[in-house]
């Protein structure tokens, strides 16, 4: 954007170009609140199978019974699952309660359908194939490329934000007394206790998968660029001259 300022007995001529703010602040808020949260929960949760590294299906499970997957993991009796627990159950919370801000924002700004949702002929099979053989040969993407979500980036947030985080809420919640005393349906609708510490933590591993994907393809594309607009929500794109 040009812009001429003239000042008397001198012609100033100020061209600059800057980038629109490409994170809303509650975006970048919520993201870096998720961050630390997720953070805690993987930390305590891996405190927590530490205690117990076996995982059941059922409502019961014990040492001596049937299993679904053992961990090559030392038995420790008790561990150190009592502050895993009151960090996983911090966390947790602050994890929900930023999600649903997230979220709430997110449809009344429209911002999942502006930024979130691909455009029909970026759903093609060429499309798509296109984006994951650029991944698979660790393809540097474009300046321009950079500064956008691909249909395969945008499916996979979405998948993240509307199917793995309620997935791994429900389950968590079918883990807890207070609540399933309350509403008992969220846990036998999945089969027992044991059934949902199993499928809670598969799909917590899925997501720290997403998040380690998610890390490489951020060094990939150019940390500094990447990291800084979720930061800031913008950075100056250059300077030209006049």
């Amino acid at each position: 954007m040009a812009q001429s300022t003239y000042l008397p007995g001198l012609a100033v001529r100020a061209t600059h170009r800057l980038e629109s703010a490409r994170f809303s602040a509650v975006v970048r808020v919520t993201h870096w609140l998720t961050t630390l949260s997720f953070l805690g929960l993987v930390v305590s949760g891996f405190a927590i199978l530490i205690a117990h590294p076996r995982l059941y299906w059922g409502e019961t499970g014990a040492l001596g019974g049937p299993y679904v997957l053992a961990f090559p993991l030392p038995y420790m009796k008790g561990g150190p699952s009592g502050w895993g627990r009151l960090l996983h159950f911090l966390s947790a919370w602050v994890c929900i309660l930023t999600g649903i801000l997230y979220v709430v924002s997110g449809i009344f700004t429209q911002h999942f359908r502006r930024h979130l949702v691909p455009a029909k002929a970026d759903l093609s099979w060429r499309s798509i194939w296109s984006v994951v053989s650029n991944h698979l040969h660790l393809k540097r993407p474009t300046e321009e490329d950079s500064q956008n979500y691909n249909a395969l980036q945008r499916l996979t947030y979405l998948a993240v934000i509307f199917v793995l985080f309620p997935l791994v809420i429900w389950t968590g919640f079918a883990m807890s007394p207070a609540i399933v005393s309350v509403v008992p349906g969220v846990v036998t609708s999945l089969g027992g206790q044991e059934t949902a510490r199993t499928l809670h933590f598969f799909v917590a591993s899925f997501l720290v998968l997403f998040l380690s994907i998610h890390i490489a393809m951020i060094i990939l594309a150019g940390f500094t660029t990447r990291v800084w607009p979720m930061i800031a929500g913008g950075r100056a794109a250059g300077m030209e001259r006049p």
